[in-house]
């Protein structure tokens, strides 16, 4: 009745399932039905899809800039007219509301059309020596590259992987996340589908932390890309260190969002409550920490505690559903462990706080005010959807707080004196800043974090430069 398809690996273009292979079930996030089984690849079939990855690469980087750029636009062509139908299975496994599965799915395909362009914008340079001397500088794609994809994204998250490493002439590996397989096969099935070599573009599942130490541990991968926690992230990095391989680690954070007296509170108040808990804020970019200037603070609290009340929560299937269920009983039960802890240690329980029903892992939109900074909630990512409201003094409080944790992936801030924006923008401590915006990405700017939310960047002329690496020619 689901209409959820079947499931399998793709490596060296083939559709491999079943034969004995260790499998799990793919559960729907709304209701706890079992979707399907996801097959896990074997030793002998990771095996196989390093060695393809490394005869694609080969293969792929001696196609030309412009025949790459065509059979990519192709592909994103493809990912834009099965839209619909991905998003549905999206939903199905993940849990947002359709409408937000498919904007995810075309915004995947719009990345995927950039990259194409980047295709032939791949520059060197010379550098100006005497006559009859000369140093060409000259970029070339790092290799067979490894991405690991998480389950909040599955459409863009996968894209990221894949796109950039494509466009630079680089073969992938990619495994998406065991809960949300159908998403990532169906954007390499396109990539597939439009021409893309099978070796060049593989997808595999498994164990993660199995598969992730059998790639990493081969020398054909020389490039590792993930988006995940800080702890993962770590773990990764160490194993791709063995190797001295190349990372981009996309991590996680604790979105602070500074409010200031002279902001437009009602803009803010709408804009922010719906970046807050969209995906049932399962977003790593998502605003957590609101740092409230005094002066409007009660006016921001008490609006934001309405527009959280307002949101209808159902299943993402379900016409006007705003806010889905959170993909898996490990979200509902860290919330749950964290709102107690902000609540005891004396945090204001201002809306929701609760799972709803017993079907699924639906929570109610939270919000939290005037939460101690010891509170764990105020230390770790909650990636679910509770709001943290606390009212601050100054703007130097503000800034000193915001930049207080070891995260450092997306800020926001809103505020009518340009001057202050300029302030904010040096002082900071992010890979992205929003100020009276709730995006902080697009499909030509870099996406990225610093300290503990990781290094390098996605998206943009950096997301395909990642993938490359710089030959100096020295010619006497």
């Amino acid at each position: 009745m689901s209409n959820y398809p079947a499931l399998h690996l793709l490596v060296g273009g083939e559709q491999i399932s079943g034969d004995g292979r260790d499998s799990e079930d793919v559960i729907n996030p709304a209701t706890g039905e079992i979707l399907g089984r996801l097959v896990h690849a074997n030793a002998a079939d990771l095996d196989r899809a390093l060695e393809g990855a490394e005869k694609g690469f080969r293969e792929w980087r001696k196609t030309p800039a412009d025949k790459r750029a065509a059979i990519l636009t192709k592909a994103a062509g493809l990912i834009k007219e099965r839209a619909g139908e991905i998003a549905h299975h999206l939903t199905l496994e993940q849990g947002k509301p359709l409408g937000e599965a498919k904007g995810e799915t075309i915004y995947a395909a719009m990345l995927l059309e950039f990259y194409a362009g980047e295709c032939k914008r791949l520059y060197g340079r010379t550098l100006v020596r005497p006559e009859g001397s000369r140093v060409e500088v000259q970029y070339h794609p790092v290799g067979p590259v490894a991405g690991f994809a998480p389950w909040n994204f599955p459409t863009l998250n996968v894209m990221r992987k894949i796109g950039g490493a494509l466009a630079a002439g680089c073969s992938v590996i990619v495994k998406p996340s065991e809960e949300t397989p159908a998403s990532g096969i169906a954007i390499v099935q396109a990539l597939l589908d439009a021409g893309v070599p099978g070796d060049a573009v593989q997808c595999v599942f498994g164990v993660p932390d199995q598969v992730s130490r059998h790639l990493l541990g081969s020398q054909i991968i020389r490039k590792l890309t993930f988006t995940g926690s800080t702890a993962v992230g770590k773990h990764l990095a160490k194993l791709a260190a063995e190797d001295l391989k190349i990372n981009t680690m996309e991590l996680g954070g604790h979105g602070p969002v500074l409010v200031f007296n002279d902001s437009d509170v009602d803009q803010a108040l709408d804009t922010m409550a719906a970046t807050k808990y969209r995906n049932a804020g399962q977003v790593c970019v998502s605003p957590t920490r609101f740092l409230i200037e005094e002066g409007v603070f009660e006016k921001f609290r008490d609006g934001f505690v309405e527009r959280a009340k307002a949101l209808k929560v159902g299943n993402g299937m379900e016409d006007g559903t705003q806010m889905g269920p959170m993909a898996n009983s490990r979200g509902v039960d860290g919330i749950q462990e964290k709102i107690g802890d902000a609540v005891e240690k004396g945090a204001k329980l201002m809306t929701g706080g609760e799972r709803i029903g017993n079907q699924g892992f639906f929570h109610q939109p939270t919000v939290l005010s005037e939460v101690p900074t010891d509170a764990q909630i105020m230390n770790e990512e909650p990636f679910g959807p509770v709001a943290i409201l606390n009212p601050m003094s100054s703007e130097d409080a503000m800034i000193e707080e915001a930049n207080r944790l070891p995260y450092g992936l997306a800020a926001y801030a809103w505020t009518s004196d340009p001057t202050r924006r300029r302030r904010l923008a040096a002082e900071v401590e992010a890979g992205m800043l929003a100020i009276n915006t709730g995006g902080v990405s697009a499909v030509d700017a870099p996406f990225g974090g610093v300290k503990w939310s990781g290094y390098g960047s996605e998206d943009g002329r950096e997301g395909v430069m990642a993938c490359m690496v710089p030959k100096a020619i020295h010619e006497g």
